[in-house]
């Protein structure tokens, strides 16, 4: 089941797509977008994790700006994306992230996952908000990799980005020995199918992977 959901955040009320799964939720997951929005790709990643037993929120983080943000994947696209972005913030995202983590708590553990530029939102959650997380390519994160991780983390990577270059890669596994990094035989963007670097079994590898990680990190204490 899907379904828009209101979310109050410090900065005002915002919608955030919620998916619930068909048996009790292992935990749960807050989704962040790329720079194109709650789009029909991120709502599909939503159904995606539900399907496998977790309850999972995309905030609209655009909504603070005008409703409903759904961008294409071309040059106009991302030039818009990208002015958004930067008029959001890190800390405002980061702000929406934990209200929509309080508010999932009542189905568990909270988990972070994010991609492009969610992907660095994620990290930010990381070890800021001590929320374990998965950054799909996030190519931002660089600044920021002298900040301590303070949750289990993991990183996908392809390794034909042009956005991310491998020292980049290099640099996450030099900062950030403790976590989970790995690098497939793609390029950016390779979980997103309306992308043309979609790149179909580092998809549905990365996922298992991810799987994996919040398995773990977000079991029940008893």
């Amino acid at each position: 089941m899907s379904e828009w959901m209101s979310l109050e955040t410090p900065s005002g009320r915002i919608r955030g797509w919620l998916a619930t799964p068909h048996v009790p939720p292992r935990g749960a997951l807050v989704v962040v977008q790329e720079i194109f929005g709650v789009n029909a790709h991120i709502r599909s990643v939503c159904t995606t994790f539900a399907e496998h037993g977790y309850v999972a929120m995309a905030p609209a983080f655009f909504d603070h700006f005008e409703h409903d943000v759904q961008l294409r994947y071309d040059p106009e696209g991302v030039a818009r994306g990208r002015e958004l972005v930067e008029k959001l913030g890190f800390e405002r995202a980061l702000e929406d992230v934990k209200a929509a983590a309080a508010q999932l708590q009542e189905y568990g553990k909270v988990g972070v996952v994010g991609y492009c530029w969610g992907g660095t939102v994620a990290y930010l959650a990381n070890t800021r908000l001590s929320l374990p997380a998965v950054s799909y390519y996030g190519a931002r994160t660089v600044p920021f990799l002298d900040e301590q991780l303070d949750a289990p983390m993991m990183f996908h990577f392809g390794e034909n980005d042009p956005s991310i270059p491998q020292t980049d890669v290099e640099l996450h596994r030099q900062r950030h020995p403790e976590a989970d990094i790995h690098v497939y035989p793609a390029g950016h963007g390779f979980n997103c199918d309306q992308r043309d670097d979609f790149h179909r079994p580092s998809a549905e590898l990365a996922l298992e992977r991810t799987l994996g990680l919040f398995r773990r990190a977000l079991r029940p204490a008893y």
